[in-house]
């Protein structure tokens, strides 16, 4: 689309609402890879509210890709903790290495597609917004935006609706302004055609949008329904002992790998297990909490929380690890773990209150 008569209307209108309302945003406008793509890794799950203090958090600490790459996983998961998926920190860690590797950011979108973790989205939206290339962004606000605007009825999970996005965000995208119009049809969708409660009787593209015109605004984007949640049973126990007490580092397969948890016990036999194992070494065993709802993508985790508080340490499962209490907070741990610890710390504060 050369110049500025092919330029679609909606492309027009969403660009002259992006000059006078659009967000600004520390990592906008620097051109810097680094910045950018660690912006649009911790924003892949998380909300720019609670990205940002990340993001500067991890700028501070590792300024360029070459300082990060230098650093441990424990390290990277620990300042990356509470932000979940945790998956997005050992890749951004890898992919880390491989720029190093590599003497710098890939400036294409097909290069950078091979840096761990970094799919469509992210390789178009640094190929756009650090190397000024014209390819599009699809993103949730986009496919939202997209699909009222247009009335565009394709479920954005399937495989077809995510070509069909794609193709049609690309054939809008005006030549030369790719990063502009990107970052405010994004920028849209999270100001003005949010998921619940649209703004549209202020909205700028509403004469023309198909959804506001036919009543289907809040019928769309079409979503295939997901999958089943499933249920899963966690019981947490604190093992304390002269100031010390055991963890261990969660392994592959399975949710929270990498980060670290104290005594896990799953299944329905949990408390009885604790009661034999009370009776056989003494101690005090104290149930904190039951029942602690964590909801994760598929599943919800229901955990129940003890404390054993024992002379002497009892013998634990293969890979524990007796640390000092003190040092527990060098450790990158679950969400959950860190409620759990939580809980804990308030339960003490009560108990020497008394």
């Amino acid at each position: 689309m050369d110049g500025l008569k092919q330029v679609h209307p909606f492309a027009s209108a969403v660009l002259g609402w992006f000059e006078r309302h659009g967000r600004e945003l520390p990592w906008r406008g620097v051109g810097d890879p680094y910045a950018i793509w660690l912006s649009e890794v911790i924003l892949q799950q998380t909300r720019v509210s609670q990205g940002w203090e990340y993001w500067e958090r991890f700028i501070r600490r590792w300024p360029s890709v070459e300082r990060l790459a230098e650093a441990s996983e424990d390290e990277v998961l620990r300042e990356w903790q509470g932000l979940g998926y945790y998956s997005r920190a050992r890749n951004l860690l890898h992919a880390a290495r491989q720029v190093v590797e590599m003497g710098g950011f890939p400036s294409t979108f097909e290069g950078l597609r091979q840096l761990k973790g970094v799919g469509d989205y992210t390789a178009a939206a640094i190929a756009s917004f650090a190397f000024g290339q014209d390819v599009a962004v699809v993103d949730g606000n986009v496919y939202r935006v997209l699909s009222r605007y247009f009335d565009v009825q394709t479920p954005i999970n399937s495989t077809e609706g995510k070509k069909e996005f794609a193709l049609l965000a690309q054939q809008l995208l005006p030549g030369g302004r790719g990063a502009d119009f990107n970052q405010a049809v994004m920028d849209f969708g999270a100001v003005m055609c949010t998921p619940k409660a649209p703004r549209c009787r202020e909205c700028a593209l509403q004469e023309t949008c198909r959804a506001w015109a036919e009543d289907k605004v809040d019928a769309l984007p079409v979503k295939w329904k997901k999958v089943k949640v499933k249920e899963r049973k966690m019981t947490y126990v604190y093992v304390a002992c002269k100031g010390e007490t055991a963890i261990h580092r969660r392994g592959k397969g399975d949710i929270w790998q990498g980060l670290w948890e104290p005594w896990l016990l799953e299944g329905d036999e949990a408390s009885t297990l604790l009661t034999t194992c009370q009776e056989k070494m003494g101690g005090r065993l104290t149930l904190l909490a039951r029942e602690v709802k964590h909801v994760l993508t598929h599943r919800v985790i229901k955990a129940d929380f003890y404390v054993f508080e024992v002379d002497e340490k009892p013998e634990m499962p293969e890979g524990y690890r007796w640390i000092p209490e003190k040092d527990i907070g060098k450790y990158a741990v679950p969400r959950l773990v860190e409620i759990f610890f939580q809980d804990i710390g308030e339960w003490r504060n009560t108990a020497h209150d008394r």
